[in-house]
């Protein structure tokens, strides 16, 4: 016999097995003999519990049915009739005796006690309907609990009111109940104990803490363990139908604990023998296979969290555990080398997605997202976590269609444009590209989705209809204007008084501004989107760029009658900026400010240092920035407001110009509304530091 060999080896350790399998054996035995006991306890409880019921109603049913023989036994109505207290007191007495009664009363027709015998206390009760069953009595009365019964007393000549009949539920009265069920009974009301067939009596119950283990399958039943006076007891709880009476049902079990835990002793000291026996062999066998298995654990765990540089070693004399670490040192190996691929691809995979502008999305064959990019993330705003697992319509709600997000996405090579609503309620259309992951052939398949944001390119395609149309238009009304204004010089130069030679140059003068203007916002616009957009900042005096930007757009205020006011600090700051496109940023604010102003109207400007920058503000009197409007107001194309026939006046650039030069200039531009009406343009600029 080789005793290299494991499978000899293993055969030695079969005594070890064998303990094994008889604490396998042994100890949940113990848990179905524990649960056996435990099962035939409860049954026995619920057994007293329903008979303690059946119990009760007995006891219902005797006293109401004594109401009725008292009630109807004829020398009570013939006293009653005839009259003699004493007499009535003294039968009443006999009759309380004899059907062991705890109390009698005589009511009359007024409600009030005519005749009582037994406890005073609940002599009082013929204000009260007694319909027959448990009446309780306020806390402090002793018993509190009474069994009544009323029946009316029946008269030839007049009404001669009621009998009520009753029985004290006091500890008496529940042990004689507990000795017909075969357990003890305790009654409760509103939680606290009133009577109890325990000998302990009821002081000994009043702090008792019971551990309720389980619920009862009725709605009204609990079940549980306390301990009284050294004694376990099993209970069970259930209301008494139609009152807020409890009764508890106790069960001791010291006898059956006891039993349980000399045979659990029993078979413990069986198993812990045998065990003792079988370590013996286990420890040896333990010390020729442990130790080199404990070296090919230790150098597993070291592969588990990723050191794949130690290797496997294994000095033994078992075959196997060898073969085992020259398998591990191999896998070892081989783990080493995929893993480093797999890092590499894994890495240029995730740098390439999120290279990628696009969103990617996969959905599962139910439509369900299992991949969210970055690009997706940043396209719609939503977190990878917050999407991951839910259904693509649930996400991507369309806008303007019927039909939900998945019946609108493209077969593979196919795009659509598809509007949706986004989280944070903006409103995008994507350009959505469809992909098959597995071959169709194989049923089911994952489908890979490649979006795009294109809602700025669908704008600006609506839009430029609009400024292609109002840039001929900008460029068409100067030009007739200019071209009429030169010809009328050309022909009646010599009949023109002064005056309207001065409004003819005007007019040019007004025209030429305007062109030059418009080729300037023009050009800007080129620059910025050809990405050749710079400004040159330098020290600059604020008010020569106001000036200079009134001096180019008064011709314009003259010819509308529009007059121009301008607030200065006393102290005009200097500020960082680009004088020249900074007198163009003043020019377009303050030629929407003519425009869409009225004539005669006041235009302000006004500076104001606030910190490190001065704000400087331009106001008109003109209709306001519509809500809808100002989301977009310093795009391209977009014009400040519509006019009052809803047409849409200007090319749409001069804002979005004016937005790049304020932000190159490191400002920011904004718009607010005029409390008195028309709107406030401001930008600010920096403020060259003084020291």
């Amino acid at each position: 016999m080789d005793f290299h060999s494991l499978s000899t080896q293993m055969v030695v350790s079969f005594i070890a097995l064998v303990l094994a399998a008889a604490t396998a054996v042994g100890v949940p035995g113990i848990w179905l003999i524990q649960e056996q006991m435990e099962r035939q306890a409860w049954s026995q409880v619920a057994q007293a519990s329903r008979a303690s019921e059946a119990l009760y109603a007995a006891r219902r049913k005797e006293v109401a049915d004594l109401a009725v023989l008292t009630a109807q036994r004829p020398t009570l109505r013939e006293l009653l009739t005839q009259g003699g207290q004493e007499r009535l007191l003294s039968y009443l007495s006999t009759l309380r005796t004899g059907a062991d009664l705890d109390l009698v009363v005589v009511c009359g027709s007024d409600g009030r006690p005519t005749a009582c015998v037994g406890d005073m206390i609940v002599c009082d009760v013929c204000a009260d309907e007694i319909t027959g069953g448990f009446h309780v009595l306020p806390p402090g009365t002793s018993p509190r609990v009474w069994l009544l019964a009323g029946h009316a007393i029946g008269g030839e000549a007049a009404d001669l009111g009621e009998v009520v009949v009753g029985k004290a539920m006091d500890n008496t009265s529940i042990a004689e109940i507990g000795d017909q069920a075969g357990l003890e009974h305790t009654l409760l009301v509103e939680g606290q104990p009133v009577a109890t067939s325990l000998s302990e009596g009821l002081a000994s119950l009043t702090n008792v803490d019971r551990s309720v283990s389980r619920t009862g399958n009725a709605v009204d039943m609990e079940r549980g363990t306390f301990s009284l006076a050294g004694q376990p007891y099993y209970f069970s709880r259930h209301s008494l139908a139609g009152t807020e009476l409890v009764d508890e049902v106790a069960l001791d079990v010291t006898d059956m604990t006891a039993t349980r835990r000399r045979f659990i002793a029993i078979l413990v000291g069986s198993i812990a023998t045998v065990a003792a026996a079988g370590s013996v062999a286990g420890v040896m066998l333990a010390q020729r296979i442990g130790r080199p298995l404990a070296r090919l654990t230790e150098a597993a765990a070291k592969m588990s969290q990723g050191n794949l540089e130690s290797p496997v070693k294994a000095e033994t004399s078992i075959q196997e555990i060898a073969l085992v670490a020259q398998a591990l040192e191999g896998a070892r190996v081989d783990l080493g080398r995929t893993l480093t691929h797999l890092q590499e691809e894994k890495a240029w995979s995730e740098h390439l997605l999120e290279a990628i502008v696009e969103g990617i999305i996969i959905l599962d064959p139910q439509d369900r997202i299992t991949f969210f990019s970055h690009g997706a993330e940043r396209i719609t705003g939503w977190k990878k976590d917050r999407v991951l697992n839910h259904f693509c319509d649930d996400v991507f709600h369309t806008v303007e269609r019927e039909e939900p997000f998945s019946q609108l996405i493209p077969a593979p090579g196919r795009k659509h444009k598809i509007v949706v609503e986004l989280g944070d309620g903006r409103q995008a259309t994507l350009a959505v590209t469809g992909a098959r992951l597995t071959p169709p052939e194989e049923g089911d398949a994952e489908v890979a989705l490649v979006f795009r944001d294109v809602s700025e390119e669908e704008a600006i395609h609506r839009l430029l209809g609009h400024f292609l149309a109002n840039v001929a238009h900008e460029f068409r009304t100067p030009l007739s204007a200019l071209a009429a204004s030169t010809e009328m010089l050309l022909d009646r130069t010599s009949e023109l008084s002064p005056a309207e030679l001065e409004t003819l140059l005007t007019s040019l003068h007004v025209g030429v501004v305007g062109l030059q203007t418009l080729v300037d916002n023009l050009l800007e616009s080129a620059s910025i989107e050809a990405g050749r957009f710079r400004v040159y900042t330098h020290p600059s005096d604020l008010g020569q760029i106001i000036a200079e930007a009134m001096r180019t757009m008064q011709p314009l205020l003259d010819k509308r009658g529009q007059r121009l006011t301008v607030e200065l600090p006393v102290a005009i700051p200097m500020v960082e900026a680009d004088p020249r496109r900074t007198v163009q940023v003043l020019v377009n604010l303050l030629s929407n400010a003519s425009k869409y102003g009225p004539e005669h109207s006041v235009i302000a400007v006004e500076a104001i240092a606030e910190g490190d920058w001065v704000r400087v503000a331009v106001s008109d009197r003109g209709p306001g920035i519509p809500p809808e409007y100002r989301k977009r107001l310093f795009s391209r194309f977009v014009p400040p407001s519509p006019g009052a026939d809803g047409a849409q006046y200007g090319t749409g650039l001069g804002l979005s110009v004016v937005k790049a030069i304020v932000e190159a200039q490191s400002g920011r531009v904004e718009v607010d509304d005029r409390p008195v009406g028309g709107s406030i343009f401001w930008f600010t600029v920096p403020k060259v530091d003084d020291a």
